[in-house]
């Protein structure tokens, strides 16, 4: 700072700055979406896949408030996107079919603005309903018969179409 009194010498002081800053208040300035209560925090997800995660889970049917956003810094990911349920808390079986897009997607779950627990999605066994099979002749893609796989292989996915039992590979999944 600088003080200037007619008459008199300038006077400097260098403002006083607590450089002993927490590591929860450095989160907290970090913080780009606002906190939740209580709900559920999907993170690490592609920020391509964004709207895949939010179709696959039907989000855009809740009535409950619904943060999302796409496109931030990921040491990880490079790009990442987030989305923040309150008042939302997901089974294994219903979170795991997002796993299908966003392999490296952890869920955080909050209670009182703090973080109780924290999962790794997984692929799940069984795939009903997301995904389309390649095949076309299959009677999934020719009638109104909701697709049904069995994964067998979980890295890289491929799965086997129960109908026609032809396998899908992972670079030829199309989310319905």
């Amino acid at each position: 700072w600088c003080l200037y009194t007619p008459g008199y010498h300038f006077t400097y002081s260098k403002p006083q700055i607590d450089t002993t800053m927490n590591d929860h208040l450095t989160k907290k300035l970090k913080l780009k979406v606002s906190a939740i209560n209580n709900g559920t925090v999907i993170d690490h997800i592609p920020s391509d896949n964004l709207f895949k995660v939010i179709s696959i889970l039907g989000l855009q049917k809740m009535k409950t408030q619904i943060t999302f956003g796409a496109n931030f810094e990921s040491e990880k990911l490079g790009s990442k996107a987030i989305i923040k349920l309150s008042d939302v808390f997901f089974e294994d079986d219903e979170i795991n079919k997002i796993s299908l897009i966003a392999r490296n997607a952890k869920l955080n779950i909050i209670r009182d603005y703090e973080v109780v627990e924290k999962r790794v999605v997984e692929v799940p066994d069984k795939v009903i309903g997301i995904v389309k099979c390649f095949n076309p002749k299959c009677i999934t893609n020719n009638e109104e018969i909701t697709t049904h796989f069995t994964v067998i292989s979980k890295n890289p996915l491929d799965l086997k179409c129960k109908y026609c039992e032809k396998i899908t590979h992972e670079h030829q999944m199309v989310i319905k």
